[in-house]
C-alpha cells in the first residue's frame, strides 16, 4: 500500500489509523475541518463533509480509503464522489447497528436496525444507512463494527473511568454496578486501527474483543491501580433511584447495562480473528490507561463517570444496605 486517505484522520481513533499507515510507509492525506492537526508525516486537507464541493482538493486514487463517520449522508456522498478512486474502502460502522441486544451470542447476520440517513435518527440507524452505501462498492468494502473502544486518550472516558476510580480510591471502596450475570466486551483501539489497516476482509466484521464477565474486567483494571481494598455492589434499582446512569454520561457508571440487555456485550468475534485480527491482553490494556490516567489526573472533569465526592456521598448512603465484595 502507497496512498491511503482518511475522511477524518485527525480525531482519536481516525488519527492512531493514520499512524498506523505512517508506520508501514504509506502515504497518508487526511480530508478534516482543520480544527485539530494531522498525525505528524500526513498531509491535512481541509475540507468540510458537511459543506459545498468538499473533495474538491483531494487529487488522484487511493490504495485505501477510510471513514470513520456516523453521518450516513457524508458516507454515501463520499462513495458516490471518490468511490471509483479507491482500490479499497474500509467503514468504521458500530455494534449499536444491531437491533437485538436481549440475544446472546449473536454474530454478523443478525438483523440491524432500519436504515435512516434522516437527521433525527439515531447513531445505529446512521451507521446502517451508511453501511449500505458502502456495500455498493463490493469486495472492495469492508465495514467494521467494533464495541466499545478503549486505550489511551479515549474521549469517552467510559473505560478510563474505572482506572481513575480505583486510583483514586487508595484504601477507600469502589462502588460498582451490579456484577452477577454482567457481561463487559471491549476492542483495544491499537488493535483496532491494526485490523482496518491489514485485514482485507469484505463485508461486515465485529471487531470486538471476547466477551468476559464484568466482574473480571473490573478486576483487571483494579489490579493494575494496585488497589487492594473492596468494593461496593449497588443493586440497579438502589443506583437508578439515586440518579446514577449506566453506560455513559455524567453521573454514570460506565460499562454498565441493564439486565435487559445482555446481547449488547457478548457479540461473537470469530470472523474478526479469522481474517487477521488480534487481541492485546487486557492487562497490558488495563495497565496504558490507568498510566494515562495518572497523566490526564484521576481526579479532572469527565464526560463519563462519577466525581470522587460524588462516589463517596453515595457510598456513605449506600452503608450497610448492600453487600462488601471483593473483585
Amino acid at each position: 500500500m502507497t496512498k491511503a486517505l482518511i475522511l477524518g484522520g485527525t480525531g482519536w481513533l481516525s488519527s492512531r489509523i493514520a499512524d498506523r499507515l505512517l508506520q508501514d510507509g504509506t502515504a497518508v492525506t487526511c480530508l478534516a475541518r482543520g480544527g485539530r492537526p494531522a498525525p505528524d508525516g500526513a498531509t491535512l486537507v481541509v475540507g468540510d463533509r458537511a459543506g459545498i464541493d468538499p473533495y474538491r482538493e483531494l487529487d488522484g486514487e487511493w490504495d485505501l480509503v477510510v471513514d470513520v463517520s456516523s453521518s450516513a449522508l457524508q458516507v454515501a456522498r463520499a462513495v458516490d464522489e471518490l468511490g471509483v478512486r479507491a482500490a479499497r474502502w474500509v467503514f468504521v460502522s458500530s455494534i449499536s447497528v444491531y437491533a437485538d441486544d436481549e440475544t446472546v451470542g449473536t454474530d454478523e447476520s443478525a438483523s440491524r436496525h432500519p436504515s435512516s440517513s434522516a437527521a433525527e435518527a439515531d447513531y445505529g440507524a446512521q451507521k446502517a444507512a451508511a453501511e449500505d452505501a458502502v456495500a455498493t462498492l463490493g469486495d472492495r468494502a469492508l465495514s467494521v463494527r467494533p464495541g466499545l473502544i478503549v486505550g489511551e486518550g479515549d474521549p469517552s472516558d467510559r473505560f478510563g473511568y474505572w482506572a481513575a476510580a480505583f486510583a483514586r480510591a487508595g484504601e477507600r471502596p469502589v462502588l460498582v454496578p451490579p456484577l452477577d450475570g454482567r457481561a463487559a466486551q471491549i476492542i483495544d483501539v491499537d488493535d483496532l486501527a491494526a485490523y482496518v489497516v491489514s485485514s482485507r476482509a469484505v463485508g461486515a466484521v465485529n471487531a470486538i474483543g471476547d466477551s468476559i464477565a464484568l466482574a473480571e474486567m473490573l478486576d483487571a483494571v483494579r489490579r493494575a491501580t494496585g488497589h487492594t481494598a473492596g468494593v461496593r455492589e449497588a443493586s440497579e434499582e438502589w443506583l437508578r433511584a439515586r440518579g446514577v446512569e449506566y453506560w455513559m454520561g455524567a453521573r454514570s457508571l460506565p460499562l454498565w447495562l441493564p439486565a435487559d440487555m445482555p446481547g449488547f456485550m457478548t457479540r461473537r468475534n470469530e470472523r474478526f480473528l479469522a481474517t487477521g485480527g488480534s487481541l492485546s491482553p487486557l492487562g497490558e490494556t488495563a495497565a496504558r490507561v490507568v498510566a494515562d490516567e495518572w497523566m490526564r489526573g484521576v481526579d479532572r472533569p469527565r464526560r463519563a463517570g462519577l466525581g470522587r465526592a460524588e462516589e463517596e456521598i453515595l457510598l456513605a448512603e449506600l452503608g450497610g444496605a448492600e453487600r462488601v465484595a471483593r473483585l
